[in-house]
């Protein structure tokens, strides 16, 4: 396929994608199934059909798993046309923590794990979870100081520790469980109904937008075979970055999406709303917060747009993720910020979508790295590379 043919092909998708968010699942938002930790399950089922039927399920992955083949520069055109309702990642089956999920499988698991594992996560059918972080500040942003063990019985491993924040565990049927294994770590894909994982609670958090929240695991000599080893032992921090780095892009795909409908709604209002003698977009105050937002918006997109190219020459694309990722997930806030400004009364009641843009975009500034760890990790880069000028 030429660079044009794929071209026109992603437009088609993202307009596709467009028409089905609009007539399709932002009437789902108000659903009284959409609570307070994530849709609930059958509510992520009936989207999920819908997806299937419109052909938008996964459109990322390769055809062999019944995606579009969409390389980084294409997911980032369609998953922001997803975004523009938090719903829209659920519906077509690229939430987190699944499509980062799904992408590590693809490319690190064995044929058999992929059969049993990716194929009906790739459909649908089926969540995921991914246990890295632990509590008491281990493994969050420093994934080295993870404390859960796998340990060797026999031709199986038993892990034991404790995960927190896992989003999507509550009803997940497989979790990737990152244990140390001597100095280093391993992934290991784990059933999460298998003996000795256990759900201690589920945490309240700002957000609200994934299904099964986001939950403290206790994990109790939970015995995996061999088999069940994602990629090697021992390569679990590598495998991590693997993923770590488009994940955190594709974060900043979806939720740029949901930013620009809180940008559209906030404009909208501003544009039809009169104060003190005329629209309130007439007044500079009001008028030049929505220029602002326009301008996050489009260097935003630009620096997703940027990482995704770098990530297509298949580099790792480490620092321009961390760059991205800062740059983004702040310029997002500001503008949910500026929308609920904007907006006055309105902008903190759960009327319009602007308040739960604010609040899941908010959290989006603390999971996959804080935006001080990305500096930090980019400043040391500096380090580096001034020190051996």
């Amino acid at each position: 396929m030429s660079t044009n043919e794929r071209a026109a092909r992603d437009m088609q998708i993202a307009e596709r994608v467009t028409r089905f968010i609009l007539d399709e699942v932002i009437p789902y938002e108000k659903d009284p199934r959409n609570h307070g930790h994530g849709p609930s399950e059958d509510l992520v089922r009936e989207l999920r059909d819908k997806a299937r039927k419109a052909g938008l399920i996964a459109p990322q992955l390769g055809e062999e798993w019944g995606g579009h083949g969409l390389n980084h520069r294409e997911t980032a055109t369609v998953f922001r046309a997803a975004g523009y309702s938090p719903l829209g990642p659920v519906a077509m089956n690229i939430m987190a923590p699944d499509e980062g999920n799904m992408f590590l499988l693809e490319r690190v698991a064995t044929q058999e794990q992929q059969e049993r594992f990716l194929r009906p996560l790739a459909a649908g059918d089926i969540r995921s979870a991914f246990l890295m972080t632990e509590p008491d500040g281990g493994a969050g942003s420093d994934p080295s100081m993870i404390s859960t063990v796998a340990t060797r019985s026999g031709d199986d491993w038993l892990i034991s520790g404790r995960k927190w924040l896992i989003t999507g565990a509550q009803g997940a049927a497989v979790g990737i469980v990152m244990a140390k294994t001597g100095e280093q770590a391993t992934m290991f894909l784990v059933d999460m109904d298998a003996p000795g994982v256990r759900i201690e609670r589920i945490l309240d958090t700002i957000d609200n937008s994934m299904p099964g929240g986001h939950a403290v695991i206790s994990l109790d000599k939970v015995r995996v075979p061999s088999s069940r080893i994602l990629g090697e032992v021992d390569q679990g921090f590598k495998y991590a970055q693997v993923r770590l780095s488009p994940a955190r892009l594709t974060h900043c795909m979806r939720w740029w999406g949901t930013a620009k409908r809180a940008h559209d709604i906030a404009s909208r209002y501003a544009c039809t709303r009169q104060a003190f003698g005329k629209p309130l977009v007439d007044h500079e105050g009001v008028g030049f917060m929505l220029a602002d937002n326009e301008i996050d918006l489009k260097q935003a997109e630009l620096m997703i747009d940027w990482c995704a190219s770098v990530l297509d020459t298949g580099h790792a694309g480490t620092a321009e993720s961390s760059m991205a990722k800062v740059a983004v997930s702040e310029a997002l806030f500001r503008v949910a910020d500026r929308c609920v400004q904007v907006l006055g009364g309105m902008g903190v009641t759960r009327d319009s979508v602007v308040e739960q843009a604010f609040r899941e975009i908010r959290a989006f500034r603390i999971y996959d790295g804080p935006s001080e760890v990305h500096r930090w990790s980019l400043a040391k880069g500096v380090k580096r590379r001034f020190r051996s000028a």
